[in-house]
């Protein structure tokens, strides 16, 4: 198991130099001028003073040797300065993350409570009312957009019932309640029919036959042998989910003013101010990469047959 994960994450490796390099070079070519924007709205400035300042932040130099430059210091722990705050990237963002983990943790959890036993409860109701009446209730899910949900969850709650503030005041339990009720709401609603269609699909397999006709229980089953088998199913939706989650959901962290690494991403997009994007990018980079390597890690623990295949090797 050791000599197959540390062959995944190196094999892995390339692929993060490859988006900072990709990403770096896309913020260049993408027009606007950092500096330009730094000055906007402060009056008139010369040309020799954006001249000088752009000296300062290394943007004269050829774009090959800004990306090395940059690389290198990332190397050793250095993300450079912010160009608007002239606060150090790195604790900037550090301080962006307990928001985002705790959005991201909250949001898994309600997830799953939600979607895997009502999943679960449509397949074994197959083509019966119950079935029918929450595959309509994740059709609907899917279909609403999250800002919209979001909108709908601060009219009813915030404004009507007056339950939960309407924006987040810090990161605390009651702020993180409406954010997470959106994310969840949408992914329950599109994990819920991925897990009754695999669950469905386990139902129908001959072992499942086999045990039935020795008598074995009907939930000892299902418990026991059809939601291990569609493990790997709910992992993948799993994980696929923490990667994208712990990369900060830009709209509803802006919608809810949820001071995470999302909305952390989409000022500094709007204030071109490249090393914390730069900075944003090398995270959603390496959370993707561990992300697909735990999941590849859970596969070879949950799956005979990728062990086999990998000891055959």
């Amino acid at each position: 198991m050791a000599k197959y994960a540390l062959r995944r994450l190196v094999q892995l490796i390339p692929i993060v130099i490859g988006i900072t390099f990709l990403s770096f070079a896309m913020m260049r070519l993408a027009g606007g001028d950092a500096v330009t924007e730094m000055y906007a709205g402060k009056g008139a400035v010369s040309q020799e003073i954006i001249d000088l300042k752009r000296a300062e932040l290394g943007l004269d130099k050829p774009f090959v040797t800004q990306y090395f430059v940059w690389l290198s210091g990332m190397l050793r722990g250095d993300m450079g300065v912010s160009y608007v705050s002239g606060r150090d990237v790195f604790k900037t963002f550090l301080s962006k993350l307990p928001a985002t983990l705790l959005l991201t943790a909250l949001s898994i959890l309600l997830t799953v409570l939600l979607s895997i036993p009502l999943g679960v409860l449509a397949a074994v109701r197959h083509d019966r009312l119950t079935d029918y009446c929450l595959r309509f209730l994740s059709f609907i899910g899917n279909s609403l957009p999250n800002f919209f949900v979001a909108l709908l969850l601060m009219q009813l709650l915030a404004i009507k019932l007056n339950w939960l503030p309407v924006i987040s005041s810090g990161t605390t339990l009651k702020s993180a309640m409406m954010p997470t009720l959106t994310l969840a709401i949408s992914m329950s609603a599109k994990y819920m029919r991925q897990v009754r269609a695999t669950v469905l699909e386990e139902l129908n397999k001959d072992y499942v036959v086999g045990a039935q006709a020795r008598g074995v229980r009907g939930r000892v089953i299902l418990w026991k042998s059809v939601l291990k088998a569609s493990m790997l199913t709910i992992v993948t939706l799993l994980a696929l989910s923490i990667g994208s989650l712990l990369g900060g959901t830009a709209i509803i962290e802006s919608i809810f003013m949820w001071d995470g690494v999302g909305k952390l991403a989409v000022d500094a997009i709007t204030m071109r101010d490249y090393p914390l994007i730069q900075a944003y990018v090398v995270w959603m980079a390496i959370i993707y990469v561990l992300v697909n390597l735990v999941t590849d890690l859970l596969y070879h623990a949950l799956d005979p047959r990728i062990r086999l295949g990998v000891t055959a090797e």
